[in-house]
């Protein structure tokens, strides 16, 4: 039987809202609110979430609480663009992923 461990995603209101109309627990980050990220992500991985949609932007600027998260439990943390578009992040997080996995960048233009 497969667990069904709930997801999550943080962001904006306009990155979350379409994962909130499928049922992912949203967390909405503001200006105001953005230093709750750490805690938060911890906090989540924490309650054994198996994934973690987060902008990229915050992605980006908490790349080391990210890769900790990613050490420390067995949530997957994943990057998705936010109202602005794709910054290139959630890509180049991928490829590094599969990088590790198969010793090589399988995704480099030959």
């Amino acid at each position: 039987m497969a667990d069904n461990k709930p997801m999550a995603a943080i962001g904006s209101y306009e990155m979350t809202l379409p994962f909130q109309a499928v049922g992912v627990k949203s967390v909405v980050l503001t200006p105001e609110t953005r230093g709750t990220f750490e805690s938060t992500l911890e906090k989540l991985a924490a309650e054994d979430y198996a994934v973690v949609f987060i902008q990229e932007d915050l992605f980006v600027e908490f790349t080391e609480k990210v890769e900790e998260v990613n050490d420390k439990y067995h949530t997957s943390v994943l990057p998705v663009p936010g109202p602005s578009g794709a910054t290139g992040a959630g890509l180049a997080s991928i490829r590094g992923s599969v990088e590790k996995a198969v010793g090589m960048d399988i995704f480099a233009e030959r």
